[in-house]
């Protein structure tokens, strides 16, 4: 058996390993026990939220089962966005927050995220501990009888307590005189999100609000903002906004149908916080997928630029060591962690209308702030994950890196989700680096594709 925890928690095909009933039982038992451990005689609580894919509900039993067998408490709160439950954690008081999403993924797959009390995802020695004992099967239960057996039991207000705290994200301004079409992607904020817009006074057009366990993602959505574009020019919107399936990141497009991706939304918000003076250590984090253009428009902003590996957890640690206030992805994961722990789309989205409605300005017109440059990005399917730096294809990158030079730049890595290796390359010219993408992926599918 393999390792559990990837970059973003245990992720697969629901009803094969892992995401099967039986480890998923076990992954109950193995957190329930760790939190147990540090809790002494008080029995820890869970809150347990999900997205809106036909698995959860198998999956939620098995969890729920497998913490309740140890001793500890659930707090079930049906489909939420993945920040809900960070929030509804530490608005619960509650011990850990496990939220059941593939995120963006298709529906058949299916995954496990957890939150510590303060809502911030585990660290990695913690998952480590849980990882052990989940595949030890060591965790022994026949001790836990009668009254000492944890309870379940669902939370009826949680939905209103979301909705609350992502207004006060804006203080609740009023977004009246905005027409905006939002894609919900059939996902995990399908009956939050068009409640937070519309109370705050916004006209709302919604799309794909109606999950029916299989449509998660399908053809909508973040990754698939097409339908949504569509609607915007044809209802004259002043902006799309499309989240992804458990709402923890965002891509809006302007009010012309034009995307406007993470990097571009970052930028904005980082110029306005920055001549509020609400910009910490005036600086912001990006992985190292941010788009060039990113870095050049924060130098002439005046604004330093932090780097880290790909991944929202790394951003939020980074931030959380320095103290800074922004951060995010190019894909649409972006934390103001003065009011949110991890990615909150919905929050990224209220900042960016904040920003429009104070400015009085169009989409279009603050997304001129920056300029990318042309992109291209190939996925692979890969049998394994062998070190790129010991493969052949590696000539082919530096061979790439070198006709590109200071004016373009190639990145070659592996999901840390699913088996695909992503190469991302960025020049001036948009022919030259189609060439250069497909070379490098004709040669990697050579050595290691599927």
């Amino acid at each position: 058996m393999g390792k559990l925890f990837g970059t973003d928690g245990i992720r697969g095909v629901a009803n094969i390993y892992p995401m099967t009933p039986e480890m998923v039982l076990n992954v109950g038992k193995a957190t329930a026990h760790v939190f147990k451990e540090k809790c002494g005689k008080r029995k820890p609580e869970f809150v347990i939220g999900k997205d809106t894919r036909l698995s959860g509900y198998m999956i939620e039993n098995a969890l729920a089962s497998g913490i309740v067998s140890v001793g500890a408490d659930v707090l079930l709160v049906g489909p939420m966005p993945t920040p809900a439950i960070a929030h509804l954690t530490k608005s619960l008081n509650a011990d850990a927050g496990i939220v059941l999403s593939a995120s963006h993924n298709p529906a058949e797959d299916n995954g496990i995220k957890i939150f510590s009390g303060d809502g911030y995802k585990l660290p990695d020695d913690v998952e480590n501990e849980i990882e052990k004992y989940a595949l030890s099967e060591r965790i022994r239960t026949e001790h836990v009888k009668g009254g000492l057996i944890g309870k379940a039991h669902r939370v009826d207000d949680a939905k209103g307590r979301y909705i609350e705290f992502a207004k006060a994200s804006v203080k609740s301004m009023s977004l009246k005189g905005l027409k905006i079409v939002l894609d919900c992607a059939n996902g995990a904020a399908y009956n939050t999100a068009p409640h937070i817009l519309s109370e705050l006074g916004a006209e709302v057009i919604v799309l794909n609000d109606r999950p029916d366990g299989l449509n998660i993602n399908l053809d909508c959505g973040a990754l698939h903002p097409e339908k949504m574009i569509e609607v915007v020019i044809k209802e004259k919107a002043d902006i799309g906004i499309a989240l992804d399936g458990d709402a923890d990141r965002v891509i809006v497009c302007d009010e012309k149908g034009r995307c406007v991706d993470g990097d571009h939304i970052i930028a904005i918000c980082a110029i306005d916080m920055k001549e509020k003076d609400a910009l910490r250590k005036n600086s912001v984090v990006v992985t190292i997928m941010a788009n060039k253009g990113f870095d050049i428009a924060m130098e002439k902003a005046g604004i330093k630029v932090v780097k880290t590996k790909v991944g929202d957890r790394y951003v939020v640690d980074e931030m959380r060591k320095k103290g800074y206030v922004l951060g995010g992805e190019q894909s649409g994961h972006i934390i103001f962690s003065d009011y949110t722990t991890t990615g909150d789309g919905v929050i990224s989205a209220l900042q960016l209308l904040r920003v429009m409605k104070e400015r009085g300005a169009k989409l279009s017109k603050l997304a001129e702030c920056m300029t990318s440059l042309p992109q291209v990005l190939v996925n692979i399917v890969v049998k394994g994950k062998k070190d790129i730096n010991k493969l052949k294809v590696n000539n082919n990158i530096k061979s790439a890196e070198l006709k590109l030079g200071e004016k373009g730049r190639v990145l070659v890595r592996y999901s840390g989700t699913q088996n695909l290796c992503r190469i991302m390359i960025e020049g001036e010219n948009k022919r030259e680096i189609h060439k250069v993408a497909n070379d490098i992926a004709k040669a990697m599918k050579k050595e290691i594709g599927a």
